[in-house]
């Protein structure tokens, strides 16, 4: 049985905050994601390491007030990647070009939460 310590080396911890936006004029630190993932050399998401490692993708997201929800990553048919926290795609959290984000320290990515889109900043990325 594969536990964490035996993944690839290509699995990362991210980070992800609430960038500025509409009643966020400072961004907000209390809110974002943690992402356990695999990356290429680039910053970007390996598609293939996720195959092979889909039951290790998780994503806890957490906001002020709120209990966190802990989910996976996953990918739709056509490349779409999103974060799935139930059975069903009501609660379902697309990412806009994840595949094509880069995740590194710094960069912006942007996530569509209850039909609206949320940008966020890549606060860190560490190995596990």
């Amino acid at each position: 049985m594969t536990s964490l310590h035996d993944l690839t080396p290509r699995f990362r911890n991210i980070r992800l905050l609430l960038a500025r936006e509409k009643g966020h004029p400072e961004g907000d630190r209390e809110e974002g994601y943690d992402v356990l993932a695999p990356l290429t050399d680039e910053g970007r998401l390996d598609a293939e390491e996720w195959k092979s490692h889909k039951g290790f993708c998780r994503v806890r997201r957490f906001r002020t007030g709120e209990d966190d929800l802990v989910g996976r990553l996953r990918r739709k048919p056509g490349g779409q990647w999103y974060f799935d926290y139930a059975e069903g795609d009501r609660d379902d959290e697309v990412g806009f070009h994840l595949g094509e984000e880069r995740f590194v320290t710094g960069e912006y990515v942007s996530i569509k939460r209850n039909g609206a889109m949320h940008t966020y900043q890549v606060a860190r990325v560490e190995q596990p």
